[in-house]
């Protein structure tokens, strides 16, 4: 087992993301070892850690001389190359296993998509809820329906206290890490002050256990709500456990149907949470893995603005973004609403180039790894790849956060205002990105509705409206540099337009 700096650096990311995977892989090491495992395992600052994959590998075979290297597949289209090398550098043959961590292998995903121009997620979930008989009643959908998302769309009621989440305070381990990751990678996007993520298998299920009893009863209820300071409300906080195989799917799945079977939650919120993990996470990987690498270089709506500089540092008066953001840095994680209908919808609203946006996914989250990253920023959220993965963008404008948060009412910018001083940014935006696309888009049977709206406005209405458009986007600083290779957080940032006064610097959160 290596700690490489390459793979801590190819992307600048999250302080949190480096310091969970540097402990998880000492704590697994330290268990082989307590079982009688002979683990040759290579710390960042040991003497002589090459910093790459490759080198390392080079490196144990060298002091190991075996017969054969014997590796897993891996989730990123970089390091598949990579493994593909060592067959030509390495003197011994090396057999790359298939990745038995999920419930659909890559091949039985290709099979499925076959020459489909559109792989709809829907589709290739009913398929897994059958062949895994997941929610089934025999050939039927228990229920009588497979999705129950009509029923998973309730904004927090006033007052609403949601459950405390488990965390866990680091031990001797984690803190040596913490002190590692600061030292070394300090300049990184991000704080390590809340750092609670479960480093083992025994926490991560107890994380989980956890979870069942005081999210998932009301997690479908209040899956896409939105409250300021409160970044964990009913989710599971389980992508990084399972993306670092700490957990795995089938186990949670499995956990979570019997949940309903003994009455212990509601049919809609089970089924929300498996739709999470057999529908969206198997779909992604697979898509991923059947449409790279020529899937990362569409650009469907031709976006090229660059990021803008409060992506990284939160200064911004739209509170929506500020708060999002500012969770992200403090916790390297945001749920999936507050990544797809704020700062995804802003980045697609903005016509953000897609490589700049999808780099900063993959930086400032814990559970962030290309193979699920990259199709959802890319298809889902950006729509960049025309309509493979949606069927439409989901551009929204203010209402919809307005409806699903709290963030509205404390903002420097009205909601209810659709132009002119003070208007809430994202509204003109909708309609600007609705204009701007129109002759890609107003065929779409989905976007009717906006589009006969769009036809009824005023020519001068919609002049107003891409004007002040462009007033806004050409107002955004784009910092030192739009990308965090060069990132440098403590240097104050180069910015116009309307910012926030304050530092932009998160408050401390916990999940203790």
């Amino acid at each position: 087992m290596v700690e490489v700096r390459a793979e801590a650096t190819y992307v600048r990311h999250h302080k949190q993301k480096i310091a969970f995977l540097f402990s998880a892989m000492r704590h697994f090491a330290a268990e082989l070892e307590a079982e009688g495992v002979t683990v040759d395992y290579v710390r960042l600052d040991a003497p002589g850690n090459t910093g790459t994959f490759t080198d390392e590998l080079m490196r144990a075979v060298a002091r190991h001389q075996p017969a054969r290297v014997v590796v897993t597949e891996p989730g990123e289209w970089r390091v598949w190359e990579m493994m593909q090398a060592w067959r030509d550098a390495c003197a011994v043959p090396v057999d790359i296993r298939d990745d038995n961590r999920f419930l659909c292998p890559r091949a039985a995903f290709a099979d499925w998509a076959g020459d489909r121009r559109a792989l709809r997620m829907e589709t290739f979930y009913r398929g897994m809820r059958r062949r895994t008989g997941l929610l089934m009643d025999g050939g039927e959908p228990t229920g009588g329906q497979w999705n129950f998302d009509p029923e998973n769309r309730k904004a927090l009621p006033k007052g609403h206290v949601p459950p405390e989440r488990m965390g866990f305070a680091p031990d001797a381990i984690t803190d040596e890490v913490l002190a590692l990751v600061q030292a070394e990678f300090g300049d990184h996007f991000g704080d390590l002050d809340a750092f609670a993520w479960p480093v083992t298998r025994a926490d991560a299920l107890a994380a989980f256990k956890h979870f069942l009893a005081v999210g998932l009863p009301s997690f479908g209820d209040y899956q896409d709500a939105m409250r300021s300071g409160a970044p964990f409300l009913y989710h599971a906080l389980i992508g990084a456990a399972l993306n670092a195989g700490l957990l795995t799917p089938d186990e949670v799945c499995r956990a979570a149907e019997r949940a309903y079977r003994d009455g212990a939650a509601p049919l809609h919120c089970v089924e929300g949470f498996i739709r999470q993990i057999l529908g969206w996470r198997e779909y992604v990987r697979g898509l991923y893995w059947a449409r790279m690498p020529g899937y990362a270089a569409s650009n469907a709506l031709e976006a090229s603005r660059d990021l803008p500089w409060f992506y990284w540092s939160g200064e911004t008066d739209m509170n929506c973004l500020a708060q999002c953001i500012a969770d992200t840095r403090a916790n390297a994680y945001a749920h999936h609403i507050q990544r797809l209908m704020v700062t995804g919808n802003f980045a697609l609203l903005a016509g953000l180039a897609p490589a700049q946006v999808e780099e900063w996914y993959l930086v400032v989250y814990a559970d962030a790894y290309e193979w699920v990253e990259l199709p959802n920023v890319h298809g889902m959220v950006l729509w960049a790849d025309g309509g493979v993965m949606g069927s439409k963008p989901y551009a929204a404008s203010g209402a919809y956060i307005n409806r699903m948060s709290d963030y509205c009412r404390t903002c420097a910018y009205d909601v209810a205002k659709k132009t002119g001083p003070g208007a809430c940014p994202f509204n003109y935006l909708y309609w600007n990105f609705m204009i701007t696309h129109a002759d890609r888009l107003s065929g779409n049977p989905r976007m009717a509705m906006p589009y006969r709206n769009l036809a009824r406005m005023d020519p001068e209405r919609r002049t107003e409206i891409q004007a002040e458009a462009t007033r806004f986007l050409d107002g955004l600083g784009t910092g030192p540099s739009a990308s965090p290779s060069h990132l440098d957080l403590p240097v104050p940032p180069r910015r116009s337009g309307r910012t926030r006064k304050d530092s932009g610097k998160p408050t401390k959160a916990s999940r203790r």
